[in-house]
Formats: structure tokens, sequence, C-alpha cells
């Protein structure tokens, strides 16, 4: 099984992100180049990023399965201010330059909202601005999340990411992000699992499938929330999440954990500890731990 979770990269960029998924056990790890609400970016240090790529090396994390996820600042769909649409289109550029500085090939995108125009017209200039960015040279390649549909999200549905994806002129370097909450929230049932990947086989094609968020949800099916739980512990259930993630059809495609830190207690919120190194052992070894939440406080606090 590739699978990692959410890391941060901080001071020592790709090295950090490296440490610290390292330490959860991961083979693998997703992270945003940079604060994923704003727009600052400090330069790529190409030394810590060869001391990065070594150290990924010699704990078997292979580059080529490393996730970057796109800043949530980033809207392609709605251009009714020509100046911020065309400074997302921009910015979505410089972050695929920066993938390509790090040797990172996958580059995860929410589609967008159309916040106050037609859906037709907000899924056209999500295609617009794709074709801006991606051409013949490109060396990433875009991969669109399934979304929950919240407000006025695009992408919540296979037929939106199809009529993307068909409207893309390089269709080699754009695929898919799965994401068990956000599919479940946009009325996907997912114990029917083989039955959505029979759909999507159908609709666009498994061989787009490149990346997996894995979350359990808070809410229920079809609420259009967008509310991750730690794994076992929402509305998804631990035994559906295993099985989801060892469908065969998704074997090596890299699995990537975004679940809630853990707070300390009633008495102490500010301080919250990451759970992904317990829940990676929960899935590796396929045993739900119902003590998880309370394992993780020990651990940290010790």
């Amino acid at each position: 099984m590739i699978i990692g979770s959410h890391v941060s990269y901080g001071r020592d960029g790709l090295l950090g992100s490296a440490v610290e998924a390292i330490s959860y056990g991961a083979n693998t790890f997703m992270f945003y180049t940079g604060a994923p609400q704003n727009t600052i970016r400090k330069p790529i240090d190409m030394e810590t990023t060869k001391e990065a790529l070594k150290l990924m090396q010699e704990n078997n994390i292979d580059i080529n399965s490393v996730i970057c996820h796109a800043p949530y600042i980033i809207n392609l769909a709605n251009n009714k201010d020509l100046s911020k649409y065309e400074f997302s289109i921009n910015f979505l550029k410089n972050e695929i330059a920066r993938c390509e500085m790090l040797g990172v090939k996958w580059l995860v995108l929410h589609p967008g909202s159309s916040v106050g125009i037609e859906k037709k017209d907000a899924l056209n200039n999500i295609i617009n601005a794709l074709n801006q960015v991606i051409n013949k040279d490109t060396r990433v390649m875009v991969l669109l999340e399934t979304m929950a549909g919240k407000g006025t999200e695009l992408g919540s549905s296979l037929e939106e990411i199809k009529y993307i994806i068909d409207g893309i002129e390089y269709k080699d370097k754009i695929g898919v992000c799965l994401d068990t909450c956000h599919l479940n929230d946009a009325g996907y049932d997912l114990e029917l699992f083989d039955q959505f990947l029979d759909n999507f086989e159908q609709i666009i094609g498994i061989s787009y499938i490149k990346c997996m968020h894995v979350n359990d949800s808070k809410n229920e099916i079809a609420s259009h929330k967008d509310r991750h739980a730690n794994i076992g512990f929402g509305t998804l259930g631990f035994d559906k999440i295993w099985k989801i993630i060892n469908n065969k059809r998704l074997e090596g495609i890299p699995k990537i954990l975004e679940t809630p830190y853990i707070g300390n207690d009633d008495n102490d919120k500010e301080r919250i500890y990451p759970p992904y190194k317990f829940e990676i052992e929960m899935l590796k070894n396929n045993v739900f731990n119902e003590n998880l939440l309370d394992d993780i406080r020990k651990f940290y606090k010790n």
C-alpha cells in the first residue's frame, strides 16, 4: 500500500516534509509549497531539496508517488473579475513550475466555484484556464479533486469532471484525485464502491484516477458539507474505508490522509496532535483501534 498524509512544508521545504512523513511510517506524502490560504511563497532551496530526495530514497519514499496540492485561493471557475481570474491562472502556472523544480509530478487542484455565474460558463472557464496552464512541455499532471458540492463548488459529480476533461487539449496531462469524504458528501454510496468504479470507468475511465484522499466523514451521505473525520470515527467507518483503499483496481495509487488533528482535551484546546502515525498503522494492519484518539494524546504528551 502506498500511503501517507498531508505534511507541512515550512522552513526546510521538501526536506521537512520528508522528515515528518518518515516519522509517521509513511511511504508517500502530500504537501503545499506554501500556506494554502495565501500567496506567500519562498524560493525553493535546491540544496535542501537534494537532501530531501536522498533521505526519501533511503526510506522507501518514491518521489514519483509524492503529491503536491494547489492552494485553495486558486479559483479557475469565476471570471467576473478578470484580474482575479488571471491571477489564479498565473499562480497555478507558478505552482506547476515549483513542482517541476522539486521533481514532483502530481498537483491536486480544486476545480473551482462558480460564485454567481452559470454553471456551464464556470466549467468552461476552468477548461479555458487549464488550457492556458497546460501545454505540450508541462511535466506535471494536474489532478482534479472530486468535491463535496458545498456552496457553488464544481466537480462534485463525475459528469462535471468529465466535462472538464473533455475540454482539455493535452488529456495525458490531466487526471483525477478521489476524496472519500467528498464522494460521500456529494451523494455517492461508498458501500457500493465497485459499482462507483464501474460508473467511473464508463463515464471517465479509471485510468484517469491517479491519487486518493482518504478521509472519514462527519456527515451523512449527500450532505454537501465537506467535514472530514478521523478514520473509523465518522459515517463511513473503518471497514468501508479499508475495503476502498485496498480495491484491486486502485492498486499502486497513492492514498493520502487529510484527517483532523486531535485536540489535547476540553481544558486545553490549543494543543493539537497529528493522527497520521496511528491511522497509517491501523490501515496497514487492518485493525481498527477504538482508543485511537486517547492513544494519540498519550503518545504526544509523553
